[in-house]
């Protein structure tokens, strides 16, 4: 894994054996970051990275500039390497807590100016994701929640929808 620009510059990572998560390609997620330039500050970003898998999304946010980041992801090993990262990157605000999503969505505390979720593609509630981020306080006024998600789900209809942008296999809806 490596961090395409920022602070991190070329920074790369060795994945832990026994991962489990589908990190996002480097393709996609250089795609993404070319439209989160356009549309957000980075310097002193407020970032909520749900389902966190490798902490990919979240190093880059925080090699370009963000304060602060929380990171929520399940499994331990995942959890553990973004821990790993952070410190060896001395990044002390870089937050990781470990837990199942949706059971932390139920009780969120703060508001980020940038969300980004990354659920399993098999997940069987990642319908609802969109729903339970507008139903809360998560998102700040003029905030942006980012999901990533194949091409079997179409959130177009979503009161809140903005954009799809594709990348290959990985699909980027985009809500406000």
């Amino acid at each position: 894994m490596r961090i395409i620009s920022g602070l991190y510059k070329g920074r790369r990572f060795q994945l832990p054996k026994g991962l489990m998560a589908r990190p996002t390609t480097d393709f996609a997620k250089e795609g993404l970051f070319n439209l989160l330039n356009n549309r957000v500050d980075f310097e002193g970003l407020r970032m909520l990275d749900l389902f966190s898998g490798t902490g990919s999304i979240s190093l880059e946010c925080l090699s370009r500039g963000a304060d602060l980041i929380t990171c929520v992801e399940q499994v331990p090993l995942h959890a553990q390497f973004i821990r790993s990262v952070a410190k060896q990157l001395e990044a002390n605000n870089l937050h990781v807590i470990q837990g199942d999503v949706f059971t932390w969505l139920q009780r969120p505390t703060g508001s980020f100016d940038l969300i980004f979720a990354d659920p399993p593609y098999s997940e069987p509630r990642l319908e609802s994701i969109p729903d339970s981020i507008f139903s809360s306080t998560l998102l700040a006024d003029e905030g942006l929640f980012v999901l990533e998600h194949s091409k079997k789900n179409d959130f177009s209809k979503h009161l809140r929808f903005k954009e799809e942008r594709r990348y290959g296999n990985v699909h980027f809806s985009f809500f406000t």
